[in-house]
């Protein structure tokens, strides 16, 4: 069976005229003509068009195509192993572009302004907003959230690394609080508290004792906030709470 260069370019989704141009410089001649001279393709002819495209898809010139589809040398099956590697490998360097543009998109949104370059610098690989859907569904129409939007959007380079250095070095100090026993509702645990609402109402908005309280609960039942704080040390979100309730009692009774 054979089909028309017409017939072939809509199953390839390429032209007619790129189609004759690899006729013309030797890369793909159909097997067969008409009387009237008009190129007919056949099945090996359509395998040998897929490996092209394959290979102009990731990018190699169609010189070093050429060559390489006319090696003798080379096993057709080697050509499907060597496009499957270099497939793979490009699918995984777009995901990563794609999970970028992504953070991004996200970064915008939330109102960091901050290059590629300086979010990394500042977070590495930790996404700074990794909580943004949670807190715009419960406070996205709220005055407080709007100000975190506000601050947000005028932090500097400079600004969100002495933010992310503020909250490493308060987990490092109450992950010790908790390897070493310390209650919830002692001087020192309450005090972490008082500076983890604090931190937020500097840097964020401003966080009654109350709003805090609702906090501690969501660190607690929200998964995604519990593994965030028990990544610093196990069971770090439910001392975290307890401290937080008994700091909010004595500052409000």
């Amino acid at each position: 069976m054979s089909y028309s260069v017409g017939q072939v370019a809509g199953f390839a989704g390429v032209t007619v005229r790129t189609l004759h141009h690899y006729d013309e410089i030797g890369l793909l001649v159909p097997s067969e003509r008409t009387y009237a001279g008009h190129r007919r393709y056949n099945d090996a002819d359509l395998d040998r068009l897929q490996q092209i495209l394959f290979y102009r898809e990731l990018g190699f010139p169609l010189e070093e195509v050429a060559a390489l589809l006319d090696d003798p040398d080379v096993d057709p099956r080697a050509h499907l192993r060597r496009q499957h590697e270099l497939l793979t490998a490009r699918i995984e360097k777009l995901q990563k572009m794609a999970a970028a543009v992504e953070h991004a998109m996200e970064a915008r949104t939330m109102g960091i302004n901050l290059t590629p370059q300086e979010r990394f610098e500042v977070f590495g690989d930790k996404d700074p907003e990794q909580y943004r859907e949670e807190a715009e569904a419960r406070w996205g129409d709220t005055e407080a959230y709007a100000e975190s939007q506000r601050r947000a959007a005028a932090y500097s380079k400079e600004d969100w690394k002495r933010i992310k250095a503020e909250v490493d070095d308060w987990g490092v100090r109450y992950a010790a609080l908790v390897a070493a026993g310390e209650r919830p509702a002692g001087e020192a645990a309450m005090e972490l508290a008082e500076e983890h609402r604090r931190h937020i109402s500097r840097w964020y908005f401003e966080v009654p004792y109350e709003m805090h309280r609702c906090f501690g609960e969501m660190y607690v039942s929200d998964e995604r906030f519990k593994a965030f704080y028990d990544s610093m040390h196990p069971g770090l979100a439910e001392h975290l709470r307890a401290a937080i309730l008994a700091n909010a009692d004595r500052h409000t009774s």
